[in-house]
Parts: structure tokens; C-alpha cells; sequence
């Protein structure tokens, strides 16, 4: 089978090449390389043909897309900063570009469109475990591009007969994820500087939480997503499932790196949600989704591999 994967020289989206490419699929890659690397394709050799540009260009999509039977849209603009200070910019990526590949995906003949959305649209909900049912509150323009976003793919679906899926990733981890980037994640953050022999800095008590997910897990649901019938129209959240704190993820990454008892505090940041917690029934029941690593494995994994390309 063809695939196009937009974004897929980044974190998440390279992990998903490899695993495409393992199945035996035909890879197609459209990035515009402003935080994907070339590198991160090396593993998938020459399976994985990319194409430099983005999913904001309606002709460079569709010309990636031609013969593709599945689309898995992965590209954004993930920095919630950026699409605080250009707004404008980023709608053109984010809602824009999800616009693009969907009409992309009609004028090739796709099958199917898997949409990678987001826990932020969730926002400050305080119903926990979050459902996908619970009431939408974005807390940012990137929250509000992707929930923008899910509804073309919903619409797209009754409309037009193109089969969608939505996963909304909560905090994906592992291999990959750049400690630089406008959009790292803490746990990359964390080991970058314990490895460089730092502190780590906690943004308010650390007793906050989220629903980490490491990034086998999310491919694997992209991988369900992509193939299993009747799903059309639907969003699935996708984590592990799990509350861990920040100071106890620091812990973890202190017992397998070493470093300080205790990290740095700094005062909380505007805009932080204190919790999150997924509700994975529906994924489980209709995806057949089973996050197999836990957030101790994954830590420990991301570690040997950030070491090893060390």
C-alpha cells in the first residue's frame, strides 16, 4: 500500500514511517523540514521517499498524495507559543493545511485520512478522566486550530464519503523528540539536562499531572487507525491511560541517570492546566488499542536511545 504521512521527518511522524515501512508500505514523506530532520528517516531508507514542502501549499499536497491510498496528517506548527504570537501564520498551517490534505485526499481517491489531533483541545476541563464526549475548552489558538481541524475531518466524512479518524494524542514521549524544539516535552527536556549534568527546572510544585504516552504506543494506534473498518468520523484519545507527577517522573530519570535529589522550582506558568487523565475505553473497544509500555519502560528506553546517539 502507498501512504503519504505529512510531517513525517518529525518525532512522531518518523517513528510512524519506520513502522509503515517495517509492514511493507510504500512511504511517502512531505515535510518542510522546519523541525522534522532528514536524518530521521535514515532508518527507513529508500521506502521513504521525502518531499521538501508544506502542508500550507494545496498543489505540493496533492502532487505528494497522487496514488496514496492512506493519509496520515501529522504536520503542525506544535509550538502553542508561535500560534500565540502569529496567529495568522499558524491558521494557515494547522487549519489551512489539514484543509488541504483533505481535499488532497478527495482529488487523489484516498481512502482514508487519519488526523493527528490533540489533548489541548480539551483545555481546562476538569472532568477527569477526560472523555472525547467532554466539552471542548481551548486555552490557546494551536487548541483552537486543532479543534478546527477535527471538525473539516468530521465534516469531511458525511459530506464527502472520505473515511477519517481523529486521535488526539495526550503527552507523547520518546526517541526523537528534539529538547530544543519551540514544542519539547518535559520528559525530553528532563533528560537532556540530566545528561548534560544540569537541573532540571519544575514549573510550579511539581505535584501537577499528565497522561504520558510513549511514542510505540501512539504509532501503533495510527497503525489501527489506518486499517480497522466502521471507525469513519470518529475521535479516539490516545495515552497510556495513567496519571504520573512531575516529580515523580523526575525520579524515574534521577534513579536512571543520576543527578540531584531534588530539581529547580520556578514560579507556574500562565495558562498550565494542573491535571490530565484520558479515558482510552472507546480506542480500546473500537480501535483495539493496548498501550504496552509503561511509563517507567519508556523512560528507560528513551534514555538508552538519547545515550547511545550520544
Amino acid at each position: 500500500m502507498r501512504v503519504l504521512v505529512t510531517g513525517g521527518a518529525g518525532f512522531i511522524g518518523s517513528n510512524l514511517v519506520d513502522a509503515l515501512v517495517a509492514r511493507g508500505d510504500e512511504v511517502v514523506v512531505l515535510d518542510d523540514l522546519s523541525t522534522g530532520k532528514r536524518e530521521n528517516l535514515a532508518a527507513a531508507g529508500d521506502r521513504a521517499r521525502l518531499i521538501v514542502g508544506s502542508v500550507a501549499d494545496a498543489e505540493a499536497v496533492e502532487a505528494a498524495a497522487a496514488g496514496c491510498e492512506l493519509i496520515y496528517h501529522e504536520a503542525a506548527i506544535a509550538s502553542v507559543q508561535r500560534t500565540v504570537e502569529t496567529p495568522l501564520d499558524t491558521n494557515l498551517v494547522n487549519l489551512g493545511g489539514t484543509l488541504n490534505v483533505l481535499e488532497a485526499a478527495r482529488a487523489v481517491g484516498a481512502r482514508r485520512v487519519v488526523f493527528a489531533g490533540s489533548a489541548a483541545t480539551y483545555g481546562d476541563n476538569p472532568d477527569m478522566p477526560l472523555r472525547e464526549t467532554a466539552t471542548p475548552r481551548p486555552l490557546s489558538p494551536y487548541a483552537i486550530e486543532k479543534l478546527a481541524s477535527e471538525q473539516y475531518v468530521r465534516v469531511w466524512a458525511e459530506l464527502f464519503g472520505l473515511e477519517t479518524v481523529t486521535l488526539r494524542y495526550f503527552n507523547v514521549f520518546g526517541p526523537r523528540q528534539d529538547p530544543g524544539s519551540p514544542y519539547s516535552g518535559v520528559i525530553s527536556i528532563f533528560v537532556d539536562r540530566l545528561l548534560r549534568g544540569q537541573v532540571p527546572t519544575i514549573f510550579g510544585d511539581g505535584g501537577q499531572t499528565r497522561d504520558f504516552v510513549y511514542v510505540a504506543d501512539v504509532v501503533q494506534a495510527n497503525l489501527l487507525a489506518g486499517t480497522q473498518p466502521g471507525i469513519s468520523g470518529r475521535v479516539f484519545n490516545i495515552a497510556g491511560g495513567g496519571q504520573t507527577s512531575l516529580l515523580e517522573l523526575y525520579g524515574h530519570l534521577r534513579d536512571l541517570i543520576g543527578g540531584p535529589e531534588r530539581p529547580a522550582f520556578a514560579e507556574a506558568r500562565a495558562g498550565d492546566i494542573r491535571h490530565s487523565l484520558a479515558d482510552i475505553a472507546a480506542a480500546r473497544a473500537a480501535l483495539g488499542y493496548a498501550p504496552s509500555v509503561p511509563v517507567a519502560v519508556g523512560l528507560s528506553r528513551l534514555v538508552d536511545a538519547v545515550r547511545a546517539s550520544r
